[in-house]
């Protein structure tokens, strides 16, 4: 899940910090854009929340399989395998 060679461009600058679970990197941007990378399995699931995602993320936790981003109004977005808490949308 390493290979970040496809999002190398969006990583080239204004990365604050990066977290990693199992399978998949997330790294967050200046302006709260969160980029991920890592195996497709895991990582295609972002897709899913990618307007979510495209500003105001303050942090990012990744634990097992999934991700969990809190944005600065207080709204927590999860993404990921479904059987590792990657689905939030029952809570």
């Amino acid at each position: 899940g390493g290979d970040s060679s496809a999002e190398a461009d969006r990583l080239a600058a204004g990365v604050t910090s990066i977290t990693g679970n199992s399978f998949a990197f997330a790294a967050l941007k200046d302006g709260g854009a969160v980029v991920t990378w890592g195996d497709a399995d895991c990582c295609r699931y972002s897709r899913a929340v990618a307007d979510r995602l495209a500003a105001g993320v303050t942090s990012i936790t990744g634990s097992g399989s999934a991700f969990a981003a809190l944005k600065d109004a207080g709204e927590v977005v999860t993404w990921g395998d479904a059987q590792c808490v990657g689905d939030s949308s029952v809570v």
